[in-house]
Order: structure tokens, then C-alpha cells, then sequence
């Protein structure tokens, strides 16, 4: 892959820009595909690798409970959490979601945004992605995109 086809998350714009994504989203826990998406969403924000929304419709909603907890984005408001159980195996605040976002952000009121530290694997098309360090932004990370990242340890004040 060359250069020019890179995404470097410090051209990515603050506020951050929401964008529809062409490729095929999956999201992999306990044995079984529980999101699987041509249909998704992503926002880019500088410093941080690109989070996925995958609509509630191509989730396996069933396999979601509410988690206790919010937290407040300046950009997109109030989100909620949800804990993923599949079966014996449990993955806490696992994903979370917007149920009623800023206006610019309108577009992923309540689709799903999964950490993909949190499960067994997620794909952007058929790569698999490798989760952002650290527990907050809950970013994947592709080939394409290059940093560094915020997100691990001593990078909160960048």
C-alpha cells in the first residue's frame, strides 16, 4: 500500500467530521457475528484512529443489555452504554450509542459503536482491525491509518 493511500489522524478535523463508510463492518463476540454492516458510519477526529457506528438494524440487538453509565461527548452529546452477552461469555460496556445526538451527528442516533478491545474481533472490510489503546475512545485501527494516537497512557494531555 503507498503512502498516498494513508490516512494520517492528524489531518482529521476538530470538530469532527462524520462520514459514511463503503466498506463491510463486522463485529465478532463469543463465536458469533453480532454486527454486520454495508451501512455504517464513521467519525473522524483529529488524533484519534476512526470510530465505527454500525446501524441498530444489522446489530444483534438481543444480544445487547443497557450498562450503567453515561458519558458526554462536546461534539455529540449524552451516550449510553450497553454490555454484550453472548451465551457463558460477557463483555462489559462493550459498545455504546447516542440515542439522541447534536445535530450534525443526527445520522448514528442509536447505532452501535463497539470497542474492539472488548470483543474478539472487528473487521473494516475483511481487515482486521486492532483496537485503540486505552479504554475511552474506543478507536480501530486499519493499515490505512497512521498517528500516533491519543488514547494510551500519558497521551491525555496532547
Amino acid at each position: 500500500m503507498s503512502d498516498m493511500s494513508k490516512e494520517s489522524v492528524w489531518d482529521y478535523p476538530r470538530p469532527p467530521r462524520l462520514e459514511r463508510v463503503v466498506q463491510r463492518l463486522r463485529v465478532v463476540f463469543g463465536g458469533v457475528t453480532v454486527g454486520d454492516s454495508a451501512r455504517g458510519w464513521r467519525v473522524l477526529e483529529t488524533s484519534h484512529p476512526p470510530v465505527y457506528y454500525l446501524p441498530p438494524d444489522d446489530v444483534r440487538m438481543d444480544l445487547l443489555r443497557p450498562a450503567t453509565g453515561r458519558s458526554f461527548c462536546e461534539f455529540k452529546g449524552w451516550a449510553r452504554y450497553w454490555t454484550l452477552v453472548v451465551g457463558e461469555h460477557r463483555a462489559l460496556a462493550a459498545a455504546w450509542s447516542y440515542p439522541d445526538p447534536t445535530p450534525p451527528y443526527a445520522a448514528i442516533a442509536d447505532h452501535l459503536a463497539f470497542y474492539a478491545s472488548r470483543v474478539d474481533a472487528c473487521f473494516v472490510g475483511e481487515e482486521r482491525v486492532t483496537p485503540q489503546d486505552g479504554d475511552f475512545y474506543g478507536g480501530w485501527i486499519t493499515s490505512r491509518i497512521i498517528g500516533p494516537f491519543k488514547g494510551a497512557p500519558g497521551t491525555a494531555g496532547w
